[in-house]
């Protein structure tokens, strides 16, 4: 099977790294000095469980230097680049070729391939102009939920965390537990991360945003880790009151979750302390992944009705933050104090 990684950061750069060293047929696609590093001295990986003692040896190519048609793509971009470069990753499958998308948050498919009240609803925050839609059959897409704590702590230098949930999981649109289902995860399973495939990968996705809607997002807007907000007590009751706001939109969205919102928020404290993936962003002066992490929820509260006040001025501040980064430029940093 002919496999491209779309896009090589933190996540896309660990999964090319490891299907390349377990001797699959993979192209990673990459830019920059991300795109030097793995060309020159390939992808470290560092880790107590999953690192490499030697960087493992990749297949890098830069946007359009591509050889199609590939089988199998993952795209690893982050949900809001994705609109850019639709027509391009999809030219790249052939006329089978299977898309996987395990970005954080909500997908802009959400109410494709299944009974809902919302059945046909398109989430304007995450395909806004139909580009999403028009570019992809649902029939080609297999849902990710990719759980792997991870640190870019240089480009194609990727620090790894244990984590009890160390999977990708995996789920067809319409929830079937097809052939190429199994597939995709034996491959990654064999390659040393457990493929999980599912039934109902939209709950799994919530199940995850109930980390990244909170933890994520309070990130950029308190410039602390999880495990420093959680172990505050003001954050921790606002991050509470956020947990159960995503709990009561999953429901009213068609994916009761079964969980305890205090238990969650006590858990965190017991993590690792690392800077989530947003939280990096904002460091680097990148543009946040908002919209399919939280600005959606505020879509689907105006759909259902639900209410989320604190997800709502949460979101507010972020956004603000967000705008500083992409119109001001501005790269905000830790400052150490004399």
């Amino acid at each position: 099977m002919k496999i491209l990684v779309y896009g090589a950061g933190a996540i896309g750069g660990y999964l090319g790294a490891i299907l390349s060293a377990a001797g699959e047929d993979v192209t990673l696609v990459a830019r920059g000095t991300t795109y030097e590093a793995m060309t020159t001295r390939g992808v470290m990986l560092e880790g107590p469980s999953s690192g490499r003692p030697e960087p493992i040896k990749v297949r890098a190519v830069k946007p359009g230097e591509e050889k199609p048609p590939y089988d199998l793509i993952f795209v690893t971009l982050k949900s809001h680049q994705l609109p850019a470069a639709a027509a391009h990753v999809r030219s790249l499958g052939g006329k089978d070729a299977t898309f996987v998308f395990p970005q954080n948050g909500l997908p802009w498919w959400y109410f494709d391939g299944i009974e809902s009240r919302y059945k046909g609803t398109r989430l304007k925050t995450l395909d806004p102009d139909g580009v999403l839609s028009r570019t992809f059959d649902t029939a080609s897409i297999v849902g990710g939920v990719a759980f792997k704590p991870t640190d870019l702590l240089a480009p194609a230098h990727i620090r790894l965390a244990n984590s009890p949930a160390d999977s990708l999981a995996l789920g067809e649109v319409d929830n079937r537990v097809s052939d190429r289902l199994q597939a995709i995860a034996a491959i990654t399973t064999r390659a040393g991360w457990k493929g999980a495939p599912g039934t109902d990968i939209r709950k799994v996705k919530w199940t995850k945003l109930l980390s990244n809607a909170v933890w994520n997002i309070l990130g950029v807007v308190t410039q602390a880790t999880p495990t420093e907000a959680s172990s505050y007590a003001p954050t921790a009751d606002l991050a509470l009151a956020m947990t159960r706001e995503v709990i009561a939109l999953a429901d009213a969205a068609g994916s009761p979750l079964e969980v305890d919102a205090v238990r969650l928020v006590a858990d965190v404290t017991k993590r690792v302390s690392l800077p989530t993936s947003t939280l990096q962003d904002v460091r680097a002066g990148r543009t946040l992944e908002l919209d399919a992490l939280i600005n959606v929820l505020l879509e689907i509260s105006e759909l259902t009705g639900v209410a989320a006040p604190n997800l709502s001025v949460v979101a507010a501040c972020a956004n603000m933050v967000n705008q500083r980064i992409v119109h001001d430029g501005v790269a905000i940093r830790p400052v150490k104090l004399a």
